[in-house]
């Protein structure tokens, strides 16, 4: 007889409701959203203008834009110089655990799948840290496993802390949390979270969360703003795309990051692009209809619809794809890149398995070079902290 599952839109005991109807609004219009109506004149239209609509918007991810990559190119580009100059800011994630409760079937870290467990502690994070930081990177991005058993959110306090000793931005991917909990990492140094919602059709996301707290849907959709309320500077918004509809989820993205901006304009919006990529015991994973070109689309399109956010490009691309899109719309890159845990520092190498397979494994100075073969400029931190 096989358990009943929890009811992926129920909220489990703990978890923060906000009065929001943010969910909503970018359900109805995911829900509403009809690419196939529209046509080459409407991308055209969308184009032209200065200031793009949600409409506008959903019309450059439109089958009918692919034969206007060109054109839209261009105008990303200008938009893109426009508001960051030629200027590619450089990170690297730091995986600190991979220990997780969930069971996501695409995911090398879910909980049945047999990898190699791992967790830092405060000195092996300091160590990892201090070699991330001889590279001259001054952006770090901490990541952990979503297991609040071994990454409690003192754990993760205890990481910001030791990174705000060796960089000058901090950000975490880590479990969606309440907001007095993002208020707490905030103090211990965080400035930024990103949280990948994965897809936004709730129904295929069922069929994909089978258990563990990443199951509940609207929990997760309402990270972000439990995150600005906790008083984080930034927030990043991504779909996993090759999960599902890549056009209706890269378009929910994109809503989603409209909404909250507009409900919370002091804050820092970016945009992640991840595709699916092969896993440790599952190299068939691969991502649905998203190739290069339709990839290439959906970073253009956030950058016409929000000129101002960053767009992070990911290791997950090859390294000539990657040089390409930080000439045209992607504002930020990785690089020296391991998805494992513990693998910056010899005494540690291979501590834990990967998350995934990634493309591009160059490291930082290699990457730093093609920036400026790129005819771009290099930037390892544009904040000033006074």
């Amino acid at each position: 007889m096989t358990a009943k599952r929890t009811n992926h839109m129920e909220y489990m005991e703990g978890m923060e409701a906000l009065d929001s109807d943010v969910m909503d609004k970018v359900i109805r219009d995911m829900n509403c959203y009809d690419y196939n109506a529209f046509s080459k004149s409407h991308v055209l239209a969308a184009l032209s203008h200065d200031i793009r609509t949600p409409s506008d918007f959903a019309a450059l991810l439109a089958p009918a834009a692919e034969p206007l990559l060109e054109e839209m190119a261009q105008a990303a580009q200008a938009e893109t110089r426009k508001h960051f100059g030629n200027c590619v800011n450089l990170f690297t994630p730091l995986y600190i655990s991979n220990h997780c409760e969930n069971h996501c079937i695409y995911c090398g870290f879910n909980c049945h799948n047999h990898i190699r467990r791992a967790r830092l502690n405060a000195e092996e994070i300091e160590m990892e840290m201090a070699a991330i930081a001889k590279t001259g990177l001054e952006e770090i991005l901490i990541l952990v496993g979503e297991s609040r058993a071994k990454s409690d959110v003192e754990y993760l306090g205890e990481a910001c802390r030791i990174a705000r000793k060796h960089f000058k931005m901090v950000g975490l991917e880590v479990y969606p949390m309440n907001s007095h909990e993002y208020a707490y990492l905030h103090k211990c140094g965080a400035d930024y979270v990103t949280v990948f919602q994965e897809t936004y059709n709730s129904d295929k996301y069922e069929t994909l969360h089978l258990a563990g707290h990443k199951r509940i849907f609207p929990y997760r959709f309402h990270a972000q703003e439990r995150a600005l309320k906790g008083g984080m500077r930034g927030v990043a918004f991504g779909a996993l795309l090759g999960l599902d509809d890549f056009r209706k989820d890269a378009f929910a993205t994109g809503m989603h990051a409209w909404y909250l901006q507009r409900k919370y304009p002091q804050a820092e919006i970016a945009f992640s692009c991840p595709r699916l990529r092969p896993i440790i015991n599952n190299d068939k994973i691969n991502p649905k209809d998203v190739h290069e070109p339709q990839l290439l689309q959906v970073i253009m399109a956030y950058r016409l619809f929000m000129p101002f956010a960053g767009i992070t490009i990911s290791t997950r691309e090859r390294a000539g794809f990657r040089d390409k899109v930080i000439t045209i719309a992607a504002t930020k890159i990785s690089a020296g890149v391991s998805t494992g845990v513990g693998s910056h520092v010899e005494e540690l190498e291979d501590k834990g398995d990967d998350q995934f397979e990634i493309s591009d494994d160059r490291g930082v100075r290699e990457v730093y070079q093609s920036i400026l073969e790129q005819g771009m400029q290099p930037v390892m931190n544009d904040y000033v902290f006074v």
